[in-house]
């Protein structure tokens, strides 16, 4: 069983971080008290876990303070995101691992969400993607560090959807090529593929 430490931790990582309407915004420990059904002392706990990890600002007589996603850490989570992403198809090719079935499940997933009011679901179902392909290098520390990139890779994906209207559908698009270079063992289509993916919400980010 999960301790109130825990469930406040996992609530507002999951939930609360990912959405983009609170960037800018300050918790209140009472509301996320009563949301999860526990005291506010492991609610204090959780914030400073995500304080630690920089995932919010604690602020005296102000509370947790969540920032907006600066240029600098949009630059660096797809500079993160590239390396561990080309690394992992460079990889997987060379091994013979590349999970594309598993990479098509998702995708035939992710495209049933298009046009619906369900953004977060679909760009978890992105950050599934991207990460499926990263766990099938088979280095648990590198699977490790790329989840740790899921709160702020769905922040960013979830934005970035809400500024371009298109953006699911070019998304899908960008996923197909990955898979299709994945399938035909071309690493470095893939790459590219994956670079560009990343490019193009990179910049539809940086427009504002």
């Amino acid at each position: 069983m999960l301790s109130g430490r825990q469930k406040a931790y996992t609530f507002l990582k999951e939930t609360v971080l990912t959405d983009p309407a609170m960037q800018g915004e300050f918790l209140s420990e009472q509301m996320i008290a009563d949301r999860v059904g526990i005291s506010r002392t492991p609610i204090r706990e959780a914030l400073l876990l995500l304080a630690a990890e920089d995932l919010v600002s604690l602020v005296p007589k102000r509370g947790a303070y969540i920032a907006p996603l600066s240029g600098r850490e949009i630059g660096e989570l797809m500079e993160m995101r590239a390396l561990l992403e080309r690394y992992a198809a460079q990889r997987t090719v060379t091994m013979g691992t590349a999970p594309v079935a598993e990479m098509d499940a998702i995708l035939e997933e992710q495209a049933k969400l298009r046009g619906t009011d369900k953004a977060k679901e679909f760009i978890e179902a992105d950050h599934r993607f991207h990460a499926t392909l990263v766990e099938a290098v088979g280095n648990k520390l590198m699977a490790k560090q790329y989840d740790a990139l899921r709160s702020r890779q769905v922040r960013a994906g979830v934005t970035a959807l809400y500024r371009s209207g298109g953006r699911q559908e070019e998304v899908c698009v960008e996923h197909r090529r990955i898979i299709t270079a994945l399938a035909a063992e071309r690493a470095d289509v893939a790459c590219a593929a994956i670079d560009a993916h990343i490019a193009a919400t990179r910049r539809i980010l940086a427009e504002g």
